[in-house]
């Protein structure tokens, strides 16, 4: 199928939902984004919602694509959010930044609409020894760590990637990003080296029997002083200064 087609997304939406493991890693996720939503006031937007239920977590959450599908609220580009200053509590996203053509352009977006002390909390791919392996290897999305500039060659609104900004723009060139946006680098938490993987992800049938997923989070959790070198995902909190 089409990676751009909105009817994909839907799919993907369905697929997450059927696979007991990648649902598990989704609500995973989506347990570290409740937890670090500001105390304050305001509506949470989530960025690229089609193909996730984080709906069913956060009352009242502003679903948004940028292509029309079931149970998205709006449509709306990330590099030109439809929201007054200051008016948002919380911008979440789950494996979006690194599909946005000019995150800067987002971020500067991002940091217009949001409260004074409101996030951006997001999971996306992460930088380390072994998923410069994977990625490059076994994923379609390009991966390019010595691209100097933050943007990627424009494709689709899917097709068009470069899985390793997250980390050029949080880690590699915090200084600048510290520099150019008033928001503070608040956690950056590298997570979940192999269970993605066996989960077979939304394009592959689960490589694993169900009732070993916990064992592996065990696992992967022992892992975290070694996650540097090991983590395919990352969560970062970003939080606009008061």
């Amino acid at each position: 199928m089409d990676i751009d087609d909105p009817s994909t997304t839907e799919l993907r939406n369905e697929i997450v939902q059927s696979k007991p493991v990648l649902k598990t890693i989704y609500e995973e996720w989506y347990s570290l984004i409740e937890a670090h939503l500001p105390a304050l006031r305001g509506p949470v937007l989530e960025l690229g919602s089609g193909a996730g239920f984080l709906r069913t977590r956060i009352p009242d959450l502003i679903t948004s694509e940028v292509f029309p599908c079931r149970n998205v609220k709006l449509l709306l580009d990330g590099q030109s959010l439809p929201f007054r200053p200051q008016s948002l509590r919380a911008v979440a996203m789950t494996n979006v930044l690194h599909h946005i053509p000019k995150p800067a352009a987002f971020l500067a977006e991002a940091h217009r609409c949001l409260l004074p002390g409101g996030s951006i909390l997001m999971i996306e791919p992460w930088v380390s020894t072994w998923s410069k392996i994977v990625y490059t290897r076994l994923h379609h999305e390009p991966f390019d760590t010595s691209q100097q500039e933050w943007s990627h060659s424009y494709g689709g609104p899917l097709s068009g990637a470069n899985g390793a900004l997250p980390w050029i723009i949080f880690e590699r060139d915090r200084r600048r990003f510290e520099q150019e946006f008033s928001m503070r680098i608040d956690r950056i938490q590298p997570i979940m080296p192999f269970r993605y993987l066996f989960s077979g992800g939304v394009s592959m049938r689960q490589l694993m029997p169900t009732f070993l997923d916990p064992v592996c989070a065990s696992v992967e959790r022992g892992m975290q002083p070694w996650m540097k070198h090991w983590a395919m995902f990352v969560f970062v909190a970003v939080s606009r200064r008061a």
